[in-house]
């Protein structure tokens, strides 16, 4: 859920910090005081376009942030996870910050770490639901309809029988795409092919040969240095006139002697007879090598043509020495699959046709299902909408058949929503006929009607002014929905309605105010008797009286 939201610098707002709770949250504030400011914060935190002119004048740049607690968001923490964004000391966190400059440039940073705007967009639909006047763009996506659905039937079986059919399907298209080619092959590359693994493999390259083929001939190639430097090294350390081992063994004398007079001397001594042990382990170490080597220009001439055979054939083949191997291998497998799939395409044709049935059966159940529940899901839809004050509102779910022959991994149905608000005209598709309210409280009543399914979509959810066109008792039952919405999810509305603000579990007020000549936008939380002269103020104007106070208790008492 939202947990905070800092804003500096946007439009008339110079700085503001909110914190927002659980449950459902009312925004409210004179038209004109900043309410869609917030909005549009949150919506630049959450990937959409930004527009230079939001930048407050006089400022170089707008920066938002905003906090969210993903222990409710299970979806936007695998997004994370897979993306590689996840906060290493905190996995339940999520700040993502959004900066504007007035130039015009834009960038976003997700705990910490810089995201294109494409990215963001992701991640902010599995944060947020946000449903406005103007646009809600989840709600109107086809994908998005047949989800709800599912959700509301629950589905998850059936569609996971589908996908697991739907994927064997296409495994099997490939598989037969791949026969297929093998036999329209031409022979002549085909024994092409077969020439170059012959080679290869008469090439006969062990494993790890390569790795000892190359320290063998380096040790060939230096034999003279090593066995000459080699052999200075262990005279200098043991063998040779003034070698260490013997100025360290006259050293160590030295300290004994000292040592009897002062105990000091005791460590430093051991510490000498302990170099001088490591310089004769040095220098036996060294003979035991030069014991082994020997100048052997046979031995040399061998490696150098074997070296210079794999060489010539790494170049042949066009890759590096060391890919060799992985080479002829990759050459072995093609040739095996086209030698053997040629003559499956049979077989293959015929397990596909049982897959297909397979795949058929489990999305014609899939449809059963979707068309058993779309008439239950819209009948609940339609009573909740029209207790939103549209009586004669009518919202049917259809379920038809997408056409073709192309599998889908979600079935073979195409989902969608129609919507009549008037009696008398026969419903349309939602995003053609519905108005800006309308769309807003067909999401609420599509939310509150879902609530059996809370394990998908976003934690947070937003109504800017769901009650548009409504008041009296209709605008109490849009508030009792969404608080009772507000029990599953994170709920903001944002309302001109007392009777809407009554309901909210936490309230934050929005005033707009001139300093200095400059405007400014203020967030307070509203409590006590400041919200119930709010309400009164929503209620009755600036004029509050004695009786619009009375109603604004009677709201808050009857919400409590």
């Amino acid at each position: 859920m939202l947990k905070q939201l800092q804003i500096r610098n946007l439009a008339i707002i110079d700085e503001a910090q909110l914190e927002f709770a659980a449950g459902f949250t009312v925004l409210t504030g004179e038209t004109g005081a900043g309410k869609s400011i917030l909005l549009d914060a949150l919506g630049l935190v959450l990937g959409t376009r930004a527009d230079p002119a939001l930048v407050r004048q006089g400022s170089d740049r707008a920066e938002i942030s905003a906090e969210f607690d993903l222990g409710d968001a299970a979806e936007a923490r695998t997004w994370l996870a897979e993306h590689e964004l996840l906060d290493a000391d905190d996995p339940q966190l999520c700040l993502i910050r959004r900066v504007v400059h007035a130039e015009g440039r834009t960038r976003a940073f997700v705990n910490g770490q810089a995201v294109n705007a494409g990215p963001l967009r992701e991640l902010g639909e599995r944060l947020i639901d946000l449903f406005g006047q103007n646009e809600s763009q989840t709600l109107l996506r086809p994908d998005v309809q047949r989800a709800l659905l599912d959700d509301y039937g629950g589905h998850a079986a059936e569609l996971s029988t589908v996908r697991a059919a739907a994927q064997a399907v296409q495994q099997g298209e490939q598989a037969i795409a791949a026969a297929r080619a093998a036999a329209s092959r031409d022979p002549a590359q085909l024994d092409y092919l077969r020439f170059q693994v012959r080679e290869l493999e008469a090439l006969n390259l062990r494993e790890g040969e390569l790795e000892q083929l190359e320290a063998e001939h380096r040790r060939l190639a230096n034999a003279g240095r090593l066995i000459e430097d080699g052999g200075r090294a262990q005279e200098l350390l043991y063998g040779g006139e003034s070698a260490i081992y013997d100025q360290l063994s006259a050293a160590v004398g030295l300290l004994s002697g000292l040592a009897a007079l002062e105990p000091g001397f005791a460590e430093a001594e051991t510490l000498a007879a302990g170099a001088q042990a490591q310089v004769r382990e040095a220098a036996d170490q060294i003979q035991r090598l030069l014991d082994r080597l020997e100048l052997d220009p046979e031995a040399l001439e061998r490696s150098e043509r074997r070296l210079s055979a794999l060489h010539d054939m790494a170049r042949k083949h066009r890759v590096r020495l060391a890919e060799l191997p992985g080479h002829q291998a990759a050459l072995r497998a093609e040739l095996d699959a086209l030698e053997h799939a040629a003559g499956g395409l049979d077989a293959l044709l015929a397990a596909q046709e049982q897959l297909l049935a397979r795949y058929r059966k489990a999305a014609a159940l899939l449809s059963a299902a979707r068309k058993r529940a779309a008439g239950r899901f819209a009948a609940a839809i339609t009573e909740v909408v029209r207790q939103l004050g549209m009586g004669n509102a009518q919202l049917q779910v259809a379920v038809e058949a997408a056409g073709g022959e192309r599998v889908r991994s979600h079935g073979d149905d195409e989902v969608r929503f129609d919507f009549s608000a008037n009696a008398g005209q026969a419903p349309r598709p939602l995003a053609k006929v519905a108005s800006g309210g309308e769309l807003s409280r067909v999401s609420l009543a599509i939310q509150v009607c879902g609530q059996s399914a809370r394990g998908e979509g976003a934690a947070t959810m937003i109504f800017d002014e769901v009650d548009a066109g409504i008041g009296g008792g209709v605008a109490e039952v849009v508030g009792q929905k969404l608080r009772q919405l507000g029990a599953h999810r994170q709920v903001l509305c944002v309302t001109h309605l007392a009777q809407v603000a009554a309901q909210g579990r936490q309230h934050l007020g929005i005033r707009k105010e001139v300093l200095d000549g400059q405007t400014y936008t203020r967030v307070r939380p509203v409590e006590k008797d400041a919200r119930m002269l709010e309400l009164a103020r929503m209620l009755g104007g600036q004029d509050i009286s004695a009786a619009t106070q009375a109603l604004a208790r009677d709201l808050l008492k009857r919400a409590g």
